[in-house]
Parts: C-alpha cells; sequence; structure tokens
C-alpha cells in the first residue's frame, strides 16, 4: 500500500489508485473511516423501514401508504450501504496488495456517484409534485403511481450497475456522465426548490399582500425537504466540480491529483446524510423530536 506516484503511468488516477499512492494514504484513509462510520445509520434507516412494514402488514389494509419519498430513502439506504462494503474492500485491497480485491471494492463504491443525483432528483421531484400539484401527487399515491415508482428505481439501480461497471473499462467516460447527471440533478432540484418557494409565498384566493397566516403545514415540510436536498446537492457539485477538473487537468501530477480529489469526496457527506436524517426526523426517531405519524 506504498506504490510512488512516479510507478503510476496513468494520466487520469482512478479511486483505486489513489488508495496506493504513498502521500494520499492518509486522506484515503481517513475518507473510508469517515463513510464507514456512517454504517450504523444506513442500518437503522432500514430497520425502520422494516419496522414501519410488518406494522402496516398488521394493522388494517386501509392505513396509510409508505410515502415515495421514503421508498427513495431506502433505496438510497442500500446504495450507500453497498458503497460502504465496496470502500471496505477497496481498503482491504490495498492494505493487503490484492489489486482484484481492490478493483471489485472500486466498483461498488462507484455505484454512489449516479445513484445519489438520481435519488435525490427523485425526491424533490415527488415533493415539488406534493406542492405545487397535489392533485397529480394524490393521485400518485394510488396502485398506478406506485407502479410507475417502482419501475423508475428499476431503471435507476440498472443504470447505476451499468454505469459502475463502465467505470473499469472507461474511466474518464465514467466521471463524465457521472457529473453530467449530477449538473441535471441540481439543475432540477434547484427549480423545484424555486417553483414551491413561489407557490408557498404567492397569496392564495382572497389573500392580500402575500400574508398567509395558514400554510399548509405538509407543504412547508416538503419544501424545507427541497432545501436541505438542495443545500446538499449543491455542496456535492461544488466538490464534483473541482474533482473532475482536476481529474483531467495536464497540469498536475498523479498525487497531487489524488489530494485534490480525496479533499472533495468531504463535499459528497451531506448528500450522504441529507436524507437518512430527514426520514429520522420525519419518523421521530431523532432527539427531541416526537413521533410523526402523518404519511409523506
Amino acid at each position: 500500500m506504498s506504490v510512488d506516484s512516479s510507478s503510476n503511468s496513468s494520466l487520469h488516477p482512478s479511486f483505486e489508485d489513489c488508495a496506493t499512492l504513498r502521500k494520499s494514504i492518509p486522506l484515503y484513509v481517513a475518507v473510508c473511516i469517515s463513510f464507514i462510520l456512517l454504517l450504523p445509520l444506513f442500518i437503522l434507516i432500514l430497520c425502520v423501514g422494516c419496522q414501519r412494514r410488518r406494522k402496516q402488514r398488521s394493522t388494517a389494509a386501509a392505513g396509510p401508504m409508505t410515502s415515495h419519498s421514503d421508498v427513495f430513502t431506502f433505496n438510497m439506504a442500500v446504495l450507500e450501504l453497498i458503497s460502504v462494503l465496496g470502500l471496505c474492500l477497496n481498503f482491504f485491497g490495498a492494505y493487503a496488495n490484492q489489486p482484484d480485491v481492490l478493483r471489485v471494492g472500486s466498483f461498488m463504491a462507484a455505484i454512489t456517484l449516479p445513484g445519489q443525483s438520481l435519488f435525490h432528483l427523485l425526491t424533490c421531484v415527488e415533493r415539488y409534485l406534493a406542492v405545487v400539484h397535489p392533485v397529480t401527487y394524490l393521485g400518485l399515491k394510488q396502485t398506478g403511481g406506485v407502479r410507475i415508482r417502482n419501475v423508475i428505481i428499476v431503471c435507476v439501480w440498472l443504470l447505476c450497475w451499468g454505469l459502475s461497471a463502465l467505470s473499469g473499462f472507461n474511466y474518464r467516460f465514467f466521471i463524465t456522465s457521472t457529473f453530467v447527471f449530477l449538473v441535471f440533478s441540481t439543475i432540477v432540484v434547484s427549480y423545484c426548490s424555486l417553483t414551491a418557494l413561489y407557490v408557498l409565498i404567492r397569496p392564495g384566493p382572497g389573500e392580500v399582500g402575500g400574508k398567509r397566516e395558514r400554510v399548509d403545514q405538509s407543504k412547508q415540510r416538503a419544501f424545507h425537504t427541497m432545501m436541505a436536498v438542495a443545500g446538499a446537492l449543491m455542496l456535492r457539485f461544488l466538490g464534483s466540480l473541482v474533482a473532475t477538473f482536476t481529474h483531467f487537468s495536464p497540469d498536475l501530477s498523479n498525487t497531487d491529483k489524488c489530494l485534490v480529489i480525496l479533499s472533495a469526496v468531504w463535499f459528497c457527506l451531506p448528500s450522504s446524510l441529507v436524507l437518512p436524517l430527514l426520514f429520522l426526523h420525519r419518523a421521530g426517531k431523532l432527539p427531541g423530536r416526537k413521533h410523526n405519524t402523518q404519511a409523506g
């Protein structure tokens, strides 16, 4: 786990290359440990989801359906668990000098790059519909809407695995495509947030001066969710922007590139936390938060 940068002939180092460059090892280890420490959070999300599922099955069939945003969060937790396992394999492969294990770990860890952007995008679109198009939103909570949601989730997973597998053959295209997904997601999320803000502050029928003493609390929660996701995506966008330009820079050595890329990874940490923490907040699992029984 102590390969010098001079022995690496790649002009564009991948994450697994950064795991073996001597000067970047401390930062690489710190990144791996920080994400591994999030493992209990993702497991807690899935445990709460399973408990809620069992409770719904044991009660009346007409009970409240799990919201689409919660389902996206469950998928996000599974995605993050796969990524953390990949980081563990990546770390072991680098430490034990096992290139095959290192490669498999990088393949698994890469799955979050497109997956995070898309699940954040889907969550914000669902919340946008709840605020701006409530009739459509209520219609999508029926059986037909659940089918559409499940098909979309399957497509996201297929796209994630496909791009992740592609990272082993054409890493430059993988980096470029995932950055395009991030840019697209950031634009759509920003639009949804600004549109929802306009709807919330716009005076309703019979109201003057934009003063609304009673604003639908569920719409406010949906807007807060969109703003939190938008903030996390903006940080991730800034970090990815720096990492992408650094990755393709012809003037930096591999070691310098790895140091900048690994430092930029810290900007991705909020995007791994935002959906799980919002879910726990809604579920009343955070300290000082009473249990919220309202769906969605």
